[in-house]
């Protein structure tokens, strides 16, 4: 019997190309984004084999970004909007106009209309929300004051593209050159738009803030895990969706306010346990769907073309982002490093692109190169963000002169942050509930202590109660280096995510095999990763906690079995 399942069949093959080519890219030591943009590539209806369903692919990856900036804004608060508000709308507007005059001024040079540079060049100048926040999120900035500055400018530029979205349709017939509305209804148009969305953002801020927190008090209270993860899911997804059909603003934006709004609950934060497998599955869907739309022929075709796209994209638009960060006083490694996140397009292009094609605005061949330039820089930006964050590391934390030794410490010389002198010490990773406990209960028994923290509000949580600290990511080798693992004592490494665990406590154990190495994980499958990897003792709380309730409950003889977690009756002394 044969079924018609485009559904499975998108997620079968999507999901499962996506995890081959992302082996292959983490095998050869470079960003998984490059094998699932390979996978969809692999899977498109410009190469031979298997062609998946574009438009199923399209909507998946539509939920994939819902659920990303869902969780963005259940880190982002309406407070660290605001503070950021300065910057983030004459910055974002600047940069979209100056993008957008490079576009023009390509267009111009390819003999098409004005109408065409016109959406040639905003295509051009959006930043992708899942790209930016991808990048944000694996570099542990986005709860920094760059980071909310980076959101702010794509916040702004997600608002300004819905009113060019609403705007183009009424205005494509006089970019065509044929009558057009008048002036009066164009104005009536943008009142209408701007109506809306204002409407929209007064209803989440007013009306939102009780209601959210209240459906996810009330799903909390009856006990049931699924039935919270349940309410997580309905009001990400439903509120995005209300968003779109009835005010006419984007899927991520709509999904963004309702997880800002939501971040006023205690309940937060296990909102965001709850949304982070979906969220991470669906974004790997909207990489495949993006390499679905690429046509590797137009790299032959026209690489003249795809390369000047690729240079606005990626210096073009930078040097303008850099350039009004430092008008508006940031430091040149925060300016460079925001400037270099935006320097990427997505979703937001592929919506503006796929309009002007229909209206008759953009030549085919437009199309083809800004999706050509989307996947360059896509491939591309990783890698620069990286080098703009190591250069501002390196200039906020600068190598010590070296002594003029004949022979110098490579290692000293590897490091992009000073070494602590600390000598016989305790290095606790993370800096969150357990690992400001585990620091405190060392301190207090007189043991040196440093503290690895990966953001700024950690790293100055645990310095104001008077412990050295180190910020960067524990997993990267520069950062654990300058903990001095080789004269520690013990490591602990108190943050939940296992994998992120674990290659700290792989590079923990190759620096020093004799260091005692204490890790937490929730699951017993991470508690084996863990010691294989080489951890003395792994912590898992749900065993810990009911140990100790055993251990409080008066006469009882049970004992927890090791591996099934259960309680048993305790054997009979001899």
């Amino acid at each position: 019997m044969t079924h018609n399942t485009p559904l499975i069949a998108t997620l079968a093959i999507g999901l499962g190309l996506a995890f081959v080519f992302g082996v292959l890219a983490h095998r050869l030591k470079i960003s998984p984004l490059v094998g699932y943009l390979l996978a969809g590539v692999a899977v498109g209806p410009f190469t031979p084999g298997i062609v998946a369903d574009q438009d199923m692919a399209n909507q998946l990856a539509e939920i994939g970004v819902i659920l990303l900036m869902f969780a963005v804004g259940l880190h982002f608060s309406l407070k660290d909007l605001m503070a950021v508000w300065r910057v983030a709308v004459p910055g974002s507007l600047g940069r979209l106009a100056g993008a957008t005059l490079m576009g023009i001024g390509l267009a111009w040079m390819f003999g098409w209309s004005l109408g065409a540079g016109l959406v040639f060049g905003l295509a051009l100048s959006v930043a992708s929300t899942v790209v930016l926040v991808r990048a944000l999120q694996e570099r542990r900035i986005a709860d920094t004051e760059r980071g909310h500055i980076a959101m702010g400018w794509l916040i702004v530029e997600d608002l300004a593209t819905i009113i060019v979205l609403v705007l183009l349709p009424a205005l494509a017939p006089a970019l065509k050159g044929d009558a057009g509305a008048s002036a009066g209804e164009l104005g009536v148009i943008i009142l209408i738009t701007f109506a809306k969305v204002g409407a929209f953002i007064a209803i989440m801020v007013v009306g939102g803030r009780r209601v959210i927190p209240w459906i996810m008090h009330y799903a909390a209270h009856t006990g049931s895990r699924e039935l919270f993860r349940l309410a997580v899911y309905a009001l990400a997804l439903g509120v995005a969706f209300a968003a779109s059909e009835l005010f006419g603003v984007s899927f991520a934006l709509g999904a963004f306010l309702a997880g800002m709004v939501m971040a006023e609950s205690q309940l937060s934060q296990r909102a965001a346990e709850e949304a982070l497998p979906l969220r991470d599955a669906f974004a790997v869907l909207f990489f495949v769907s993006v390499g679905m739309l690429f046509n590797p022929g137009i790299v032959m075709t026209a690489p003249f073309g795809v390369l000047a796209v690729l240079a606005i994209i990626v210096v073009g638009k930078s040097a303008v982002a850099f350039a009004i960060l430092r008008a508006y006083g940031q430091d040149r490694g925060t300016a460079l490093s925001i400037s270099a996140s935006l320097a990427q397009i997505g979703e937001f292009s592929f919506i503006l692109v796929g309009l002007g094609a229909a209206l008759g605005l953009l030549p085919p061949q437009g199309r083809d190169l800004v999706l050509a330039g989307a996947i360059l820089s896509i491939l591309i930006n990783p890698v620069l963000f990286g080098l703009a964050e190591r250069w501002r590391s390196a200039q906020l934390h600068p190598r010590p002169q070296a002594a003029p030794t004949p022979l110098p410490d490579p290692l000293a010389m590897r490091i992009s942050v000073p070494m602590t002198a600390l000598d016989d010490h305790d290095v606790v990773i993370g800096y969150g509930r357990v690992g400001s406990l585990v620091t405190a209960g060392l301190r207090a028994v007189g043991r040196p202590v440093l503290v690895l923290g990966d953001t700024e509000d950690s790293v100055t949580a645990a310095r104001a109660a008077g412990v050295e600290t180190v910020q960067g990511n524990a997993a990267d080798s520069t950062v654990l280096a300058a903990a001095n693992l080789v004269a520690a004592r013990r490591l602990f490494v108190t943050v939940p995510e296992v994998f992120e665990a674990g290659q700290v406590v792989q590079q923990a154990r190759a620096a020093n095999p004799a260091l005692e190495i204490l890790a937490r994980a929730h699951s017993e499958a991470g508690v084996e990763h863990l010691l294989r990897l080489g951890a003395d003792r792994v912590i898992m709380a749900e065993r810990e906690v009911a140990h100790r309730m055993l251990d409080d409950t008066a006469g009882a003889q049970v004992m927890l079995h090791p591996g099934l977690g259960r309680a048993e009756p305790a054997a009979p002394a001899a």
